[in-house]
């Protein structure tokens, strides 16, 4: 019997997942809008979480794409992390956020157990933006858990790159959740930061994930493609038909 699998959208790239017995969260970002946040790029948040800090269950895991930038993890979402029982994200981020965080390198895999559910999770190759800028934005990852009968990927905030075609090859995967928003920054130009709607799509049909679910598109400036253009996108191509799903903001709906 397949473990069956819940997911609620709470706000960018924030989700709040139920695996069989094992809940999981995925970059915490909880602050109220409207709120700023100073940076050689600075944010700026326009609307606040579907569902608030508060209102979370105990969390086994969070995983956390990166913890450099506010959207990923705010000052209210570092609360949230310090009582969650254990964090997965890059070694440098472990090491500056300590506690009960390990970092995991490309392809480096963890097993974990909790409320009866044992699940698989590796790291995967992440860049968060063109190449070239790595000093400047900083290491980031992207997960793939694997349950028992499926498999789900994170991609975190990424841009297409060569390595990210390992994923889909290495991995049957059953739903990918993307981060897109086509993230643009007036002191960086035309150079862009997540994927667009356009690289979304081509990334799909390489990833051969039977559902996409769109994270990382509202809420902040700085993400510049609305719902609309990803849903163009991947109406585009026939080779896509279906497989787009939208999450309503706040429920929790049924993915396997």
């Amino acid at each position: 019997m397949t473990t069956p699998v819940t997911a609620t959208y709470i706000g960018t790239a924030t989700v709040l997942l139920r695996i069989g017995g094992l809940t999981v969260l995925t970059d915490p970002a909880f602050d109220p809008a409207p709120a700023d946040y100073p940076a050689a790029r600075p944010l700026h948040r326009t609307a606040g979480p579907a569902l608030t800090a508060d209102r979370l269950p105990p969390v086994d895991l969070v995983l956390l794409s990166h913890d450099q930038h506010a959207d990923n993890l705010d000052r209210t979402g570092r609360e949230v992390l310090a009582r969650a029982a254990r964090t997965l994200t890059t070694p440098e981020g472990a090491a500056r956020l300590g506690g009960r965080t390990e970092g995991l390198a490309p392809w480096e895999s963890r097993e974990l157990a909790a409320g009866g559910t044992s699940v698989r999770i590796t790291a995967t190759p992440a860049r968060h933006g063109p190449e070239g800028t790595e000093q400047a934005t900083g290491p980031v990852t992207g997960f793939v858990v694997e349950y028992d009968g499926g498999a789900l990927y994170l991609s975190g905030d990424t841009v297409r790159h060569d390595a990210l075609d390992a994923i889909g090859a290495r991995l049957r995967l059953d739903t990918a959740f993307l981060h897109f928003g086509d993230a643009h920054f007036p002191s960086t130009g035309a150079r862009a930061f997540s994927l667009s709607a356009a690289e979304g799509a081509a990334y799909a049909r390489t990833l051969g994930a039977r559902t996409v679910v769109p994270l990382h598109f509202d809420s902040w400036d700085h993400l510049a493609e609305d719902p609309a253009a990803i849903t163009a996108a991947f109406a585009a191509d026939p080779r896509l038909a279906g497989t787009l799903r939208w999450l309503k903001p706040g429920a929790a709906e049924r993915l396997a």
